[in-house]
């Protein structure tokens, strides 16, 4: 290649250009990508530091014979640009960049790159990727029938987490051609079971267009999660039915959006967990196919000796010190949100999005401040996993106000006190106490401002990575064997109990004290304040095994099973119930915090009494010994009916009595649900007086509503 000077004078110059290079009174970075027109389309795509770009169209059917070349001409912005009237809707096309040799520079202008802007995507036979010309999908005559986004209120969602493909590759309600497809999750089979579980928001691992990284093909595995994203702009091909896939990347796009509407006419949202913070060009020596070979030293980030800076663990990271990465991110956003009318997204690695050009995180980043700003996206829902493994990483609270944060503090509080407690009470050690176990109860202040209040918590108990919630219960240590990296990768911090036996068990006491902490965990999962999110699979008792680390795992390890036999249906039940009681008790959903002395609209009134009956002092709080605790809460409603409730915690193996406190306005307590029950059962709907004594099981949670005719003061 030439120096980058002689190659910069070599682009070509254009009496067009001549404008742009005059100042902008609109954004310089719009419509980058492929817009149609009538007589063609044009391109625009950003590089910094490219000498020359060339447009190459090709012959869908050999990707070989380029039927088409243009050379885009650069403005005074980095934007580089051409018309060709072979950019119609359904062309095959790529870009061939040139630019300066040497780190941390990767032109090469042999190869076809894909544009990171690309609607659809057309796969090569060397493992790189074309893109696809797609006209707005309302052109393409897709129609949404009127049908709207569910508008779901954050204080009544409950995200539902869950794999696009495994969720109904079994299930046989579903025809065969259609199972593990965005047609299977949009079939009658699958909306019945979740709309009758009682979730709202479906929140999909993601699906934009990935690959398997070459590392894991080479020894014979498959990216199965999709943690490796390819284009920002596209659903991933191979999840559609096969004659979709025939059809081509616009087939494909239909698919998705008639999965979305269906999911809408059931009620029911759908949240994509998007990975913008790396890309699938992996580290250095990884596959050059869109933005390395356009920019690297632009779009990924680099130290000052031009070396990658890694804050992913992924190999690379893409530099949001940038106003072309952040354009990227939010233009891919916006079109989710807008032209496929998905309601929200979770965010992976939320912590590098936020990263300025000096590598540091800020919540007034531009790229988050865009999201919230944003009338499309911002009207959605964002979920931030917020950390990534780069320095000062760890941001759990520290995004703005707007976003929902995974709360790690939450899973790992709750972990410990229904199962490494209980370890340590066998052990005869002392547990960990209430006090830190109540306050994420009850929204986890601790950690969030006072001003974004409980729904600024996304609690969970699991996840995809990680046990299930029955494996955490049965197991002490991972068993990834079967990855193939000798057991060395998934964590190692599990906070898990397998109860005295690891792994599978004929001992009914072992297996019935797994399935009482399955439903301890599980009711203090949906009768927390936040926004609870559950794990595919585990409201039946889903097991990977012991394997906490799935992610190369395309098989029966992975997909939920449909056969009955297979699911434990008393479980089952109890998640459909704890689910009915959160919609109809709003005191179990505060949408704000509760202020000492006054009255919140929005917020819950929340008392805490001892076992005896007694409003617990700081002393009891933060004693280690105490294991028992009576939690009221009261909404405090604009609008609607009034709700008070009552929830007994009682972790210890020893059984107990407790006295119903007597409170102001309270005339009697109904039972609604005993976790020391294997289903909901006979006895809820039970009343007692405050005062009376009450039986408790050990290792146990009780619900009550409080009945009466007046509120607290």
């Amino acid at each position: 290649m030439c120096p980058a000077d002689s190659l910069r004078e070599a682009v070509p110059v254009r009496e067009a250009d001549a404008a742009s290079a005059r100042p902008h009174t609109e954004d310089p970075l719009r419509d980058l990508g492929v817009r149609t027109h009538a007589n063609g389309g044009t391109i625009r795509v950003w590089s910094a530091n490219a000498a020359s770009v060339e447009l190459v169209v090709f012959d869908p059917a050999d990707l070989e014979r380029p039927i088409a070349r243009s050379p885009l001409a650069r403005d005074a912005h980095g934007v580089w640009e051409a018309h060709s009237p072979a950019l119609v809707a359904g062309a095959v096309y790529g870009l061939r960049v040139d630019g300066p040799d040497g780190p941390p520079h990767a032109f090469d202008p042999g190869r076809a790159l894909l544009d990171p802007w690309a609607r659809g995507l057309h796969p090569a036979a060397d493992g790189t990727f074309r893109g696809v010309v797609l006209d707005p999908l309302a052109e393409e005559g897709f129609d949404w029938g009127g049908v709207g986004k569910p508008r779901v209120p954050l204080d009544r969602t409950v995200v539902y987490e869950t794999h696009l493909t495994g969720f109904s590759r079994l299930n046989e309600r579903i025809p065969e051609p259609l199972r593990g497809t965005y047609a299977g999750l949009a079939h009658d089979a699958s909306l019945e079971y979740l709309t009758g579980l009682g979730v709202t928001t479906i929140e999909l691992l993601p699906v934009h267009a990935f690959a398997t990284e070459e590392w894991l093909r080479r020894k014979g595995r498959a990216n199965y999660w999709g943690y490796n994203t390819v284009g920002y702009f596209a659903p991933h091909a191979p999840y559609a039915s096969a004659e979709a896939r025939a059809g081509g990347a616009a087939a494909v796009r239909h698919e998705f959006a008639g999965m979305v509407r269906r999911l809408h006419e059931a009620g029911l949202e759908v949240v994509l967990d998007v990975v913008y913070n790396h890309t699938a060009e992996e580290g250095q020596g990884g596959p050059t196919l869109s933005l390395r070979g356009i920019d690297q030293a632009s779009y990924y980030r680099h130290d000052a000796h031009g070396r990658p800076v890694d804050t992913t663990g992924c190999g690379n990271t893409i530099d949001f010190g940038t106003d072309a990465a952040v354009r990227l991110v939010l233009d891919s956003m916006r079109y989710w949100a807008g032209e496929l009318q998905v309601d929200g997204f979770r965010l992976d690695l939320a912590a590098t999005l936020g990263r300025d050009a000096h590598g540091t995180f800020t919540p007034e980043h531009p790229l988050l401040q865009g999201m919230l700003d944003d009338p499309v996206i911002g009207a959605g829902k964002l979920i931030a996993e917020p950390w990534d493994v780069g320095p000062f990483g760890w941001q759990t609270g520290g995004f703005p106000p707007g976003f929902t944060e995974w709360n790690d503090r939450y899973r790992d509080r709750m972990r410990d006190f229904w199962l490494g407690d209980l370890r340590r009470e066998r052990h005869g050690e002392p547990g960990s106490g209430i006090g830190r176990f109540a306050t994420r109860l009850a929204g986890s202040s601790n950690t969030f401002a006072a001003d974004r209040g409980p729904l600024a918590s996304l609690n969970f108990i699991t996840a995809h990575d990680g046990f299930t919630l029955a494996d955490l219960t049965a197991y002490d240590v991972k068993h990834n064997e079967a990855n193939g990296e000798q057991n060395r990768d998934g964590t190692d911090h599990n906070n898990s109990y397998n109860h005295g036996v690891e792994g599978p068990t004929d001992d009914e006491g072992v297996r019935a004290a797994r399935r009482r902490s399955i439903r301890n965990l599980l009711g203090t999962l949906l009768l927390s304040a936040g926004v609870p999110m559950l794990t595919a699979g585990d409201e039946y008792g889903r097991s990977q095994h012991g394997n906490n680390n799935a992610y190369c795992h395309d098989s029966e390890l992975t997909w939920l099973t449909w056969d009955a036999a297979e699911r434990d249906a008393a479980l089952e039940a109890t998640t459909r119930h704890l689910l009915r009681l959160r919609r109809e008790n709003p005191a179990l959903r505060p949408e704000d915090y509760g202020r000492l002395g006054e009255h919140v609209p929005t917020a819950s009134q929340m008392d805490w009494y001892t076992p005896d009956g007694d409003t617990m002092t700081i002393d009891e709080w933060h004693d280690p010994s105490r294991r028992t605790l009576l939690f009221l809460a009261a909404s405090t409603p604009r609008t609607g009916g009034f709700n008070r409730v009552l929830l007994v915690v009682h972790a210890s193996e020893t059984p107990a009595d407790v006295l119903l406190p007597t409170h102001p306005g309270v005339d009697a307590y109904e039972l609604l649900w005993d976790s020391g029950d294997e289903a909901p059962g006979d006895g809820l709907g039970t009343r007692e007086a405050p005062g009376a004594r009450v039986a408790v099981a050990p290792q146990s949670m009780r619900l009550y509503r409080a009945h009466g005719g007046l509120r607290a003061a």
